[in-house]
């Protein structure tokens, strides 16, 4: 349900960008403009989708023969859609409209860039481990509501002119907020395998499973304060989930440069004189106006858990043997017995 919401909330974000850019460069009359827009959206979530598929899926995919030939040519099927579309373009080019419709062109594959591309990332959060997801996500969303209340109250030296209703103090208030949200979200969930284990398919139950053996981010250990915390609290140690550290650098991240999204989606409004990208939430503006910063924050915890967190996946690595031919799988399996009795972990089998 969650990745099929985020595809949703993906196609609206793009249909709500795109439906400006008609609007705007007035393209009422290019021909297939609006069908190659639709057409290129398709090729892409169709390459990511595939991606993830046979990423999370390897094991399901194994038993279908019609599937292991998609996956197998993936790549080069996307690539050929692709190539479809592209040449559908060019062939659509009309006299005095050339450089209209190359802006449209660009146009399009911005807005693939900034929806579908860092949708994705947020799909590949989620089988990271719900926490992944849910803590990035809350912590845009309490900053946002926040620096709205502290701005209310105590605002009064603005922030950036681009929003002109933005001001240092809630910007401030908004961080303090977030960070300690972050930090006691993060102690709550951390207490339950659903929310930390990582998302896996169970091929024999064709099942989503979340159980597993929590990491030590998610197993409470102690730690020392510094002497100035001490004096104050009277507390030598404290006892907490590793992963509540990483929550600050996560809630950090969403109240500091989060903004920025938001910022730009302001800039951009304003570029073309706009008050919201659409009116689907009344009051609120379109989907892509309550979402602006969320991508921005995919984009860093993608990038995070890539550069301080994930490391070798056993789980995923065996999916992959199991894909290998016989031969190939006792290939793997020698070189590795081999290499574990040059390491001195294995004994050398006896032989007669």
């Amino acid at each position: 349900p969650l990745i099929l919401l985020v595809l949703s909330i993906q196609v609206k974000c793009y249909h709500e960008i795109i439906t400006i850019g008609y609007r705007v460069y007035h393209s009422y009359d290019l021909p297939w403009f609006r069908s190659l827009s639709w057409y290129f959206l398709l090729c892409v979530n169709y390459f990511f989708y595939g991606e993830t598929v046979a990423d999370y899926f390897a094991t399901f995919v194994q038993r279908r023969e019609q599937l292991q030939f998609l996956i197998r040519y993936h790549r080069f099927i996307s690539f050929a859609l692709y190539l479809t579309g592209f040449c559908m373009f060019v062939l659509s080019l009309v006299k005095k409209h050339y450089r209209l419709q190359f802006y449209m062109f660009a146009w399009t594959h911005v807005t693939l860039l900034i929806t579908v591309t860092q949708s994705h990332l947020v799909i590949q959060n989620l089988f990271e481990g719900m926490i992944w997801f849910l803590v990035p996500i809350s912590s845009v969303i309490c900053n946002d509501i926040a620096a709205y209340i502290f701005g209310f109250f105590f605002g009064k030296t603005p922030l950036i002119k681009l929003s002109p209703k933005k001001t240092w103090e809630g910007f401030i208030g908004g961080f303090f907020s977030t960070v300690v949200f972050g930090f006691v979200f993060s102690y709550f969930l951390a207490q339950h395998q659903y929310f930390v284990c990582p998302v896996e398919y169970n091929s024999e139950t064709n099942r989503f499973v979340t159980e597993c053996e929590p990491s030590e981010l998610f197993q409470i250990k102690k730690y020392p304060l510094p002497p100035l915390f001490q004096a104050v609290l009277g507390w030598e140690t404290v006892n907490m989930y590793p992963f509540q550290l990483h929550s600050i650098a996560l809630s950090t991240f969403a109240s500091l440069i989060g903004p920025f999204g938001g910022f730009f989606a302001s800039g951009f409004k304003r570029a073309f004189k706009i008050k919201d990208f659409a009116d689907t939430i009344p009051g609120h503006g379109g989907i892509m106006d309550r979402f602006d910063c969320q991508y921005l924050m995919a984009t860093f915890v993608h990038v995070y858990i890539t550069s301080f967190i994930r490391g070798p996946n056993p789980s995923k690595l065996l999916k992959q043997l199991l894909i290998l031919q016989p031969e190939q799988q006792l290939s793997v399996y020698k070189t590795l017995k081999s290499h574990l009795i040059e390491k001195g972990i294995l004994q050398p089998s006896l032989r007669v």
